[in-house]
């Protein structure tokens, strides 16, 4: 009996051992990004200061090529963590020939985009994505690197390395990522994402800059007090780049409904749940403008695979515009969630005073 019990410790402390170096190591590798960093350019061409006052932008979380329709995901409440390869290759051509059927799209806001992950089989998907929109000036900032991710435990999700791109026909001066404040604590914050925007800047004729802002903020946290000071980074950054007299678009995957939203009629035959999370009414000046279309859903929920009017969608995608540009449309293409769990958003704008 005693021998027994010997080996018992024994084994249960080498299974504590092997906890205790798998945190040290995981922490030792953490992935810990400056406040500021300014992100390399990979400039296609240069077309000089922005002329036109015209302009068509797009937002889209491509769900890194691995939340087509047939899955779902273990954070969400589903049970997988990858599709097979051939599934993850039909998600992400499926992508590229959205994009490249796109290509009068000046300025594009992606999110979600691997570079190096197992869930992805190790697709550097940046490189891809670059040569479909071969004239866009492009950047991409890293928010989510971790080199093992060991949940759910029956099937890890393994190494993770992703981001967003924001792309441009129109050439930068300037692309910088932005950190928001730490959302989520140790040892959660080892396995989530580092959340942040990317800030590019392009000069325009008139002297001023347009400012535009992809962002992706925080999933799986219901605080709104957290949530609303996340925000705050990037509305004082919006707030100060507008009253300097510049042109500001902010864009992308905010996780959150925006105020009062209710989508239009059947919206589009899907079934509408509301976020528990607002993107507050009184948090940008009565004069900024929400641009989003509640005739269909931009997002969809992940707990199941997907099934029209059954699964439950929402609109998560929208911009933020500055008082000094005008909406003339925008559109949420439904995709009916084919390729990824969220639809993209397109905008057709023009800046006011050129």
């Amino acid at each position: 009996m005693k021998k027994w019990l010997i080996i018992l410790l024994l084994l249960i402390g080498i299974f504590v051992l092997l906890v205790l170096g798998f945190f040290i190591w995981i922490n030792a590798n953490n992935y810990k990004p400056a406040q500021k960093e300014l992100l390399p350019i990979s400039q296609k061409q240069f077309s000089g200061k922005i002329k036109s006052p015209r302009m068509h932008l797009a937002t889209w979380n491509i769900g890194y090529g691995g939340l087509g329709k047939e899955m779902d995901f273990f954070y969400d409440g589903g049970r997988q963590t990858r599709a097979s390869l051939d599934k993850t290759n039909e998600y992400f051509s499926g992508i590229l020939n959205i994009l490249a059927k796109n290509l009068s799209i000046d300025i594009w806001m992606l999110q979600e985009v691997d570079r190096k992950a197992k869930r992805t089989y190790f697709i550097d998907e940046p490189a891809r994505i670059e040569e479909v929109l071969s004239r866009h000036n492009a950047c991409f900032a890293t928010n989510y690197k971790v080199p093992f991710v060991a949940v759910p435990l029956t099937n890890p999700m393994g190494e993770v390395e992703s981001g967003f791109m924001s792309l441009s026909v129109f050439t930068p001066t300037r692309c910088q990522r932005h950190a928001y404040p730490e959302s989520v604590k140790w040892p959660n914050s080892l396995y989530l994402p580092d959340r942040c925007f990317i800030e590019m800047r392009i000069p325009i004729k008139n002297g001023k800059e347009l400012v535009v802002i992809n962002t992706h903020n925080t999933a799986y946290v219901s605080d709104q007090v957290l949530i609303d000071k996340e925000r705050a980074v990037v509305r004082n950054l919006m707030i100060t780049e507008y009253l300097a007299g510049n042109y500001v678009i902010a864009g992308g995957d905010w996780n959150v409904n925006p105020y009062n939203f209710q989508p239009d009629g059947d919206f589009n035959g899907h079934r509408f749940v509301e976020e528990t999370v607002k993107f507050g009414k009184s948090f940008m000046p009565q004069d900024w403008q929400l641009a989003f279309d509640n005739k269909a859903p931009s997002n969809r929920h992940l707990d199941h695979p997907y099934t029209k009017g059954k699964t439950g969608t929402t609109t998560l995608d929208f911009f933020v515009l500055s008082p000094n540009i005008k909406l003339n449309q925008v559109i949420t293409v439904d995709l009916g969630f084919e390729f990824s769990d969220h639809n993209p958003v397109f905008i057709d704008i023009e800046l006011k005073g050129m």
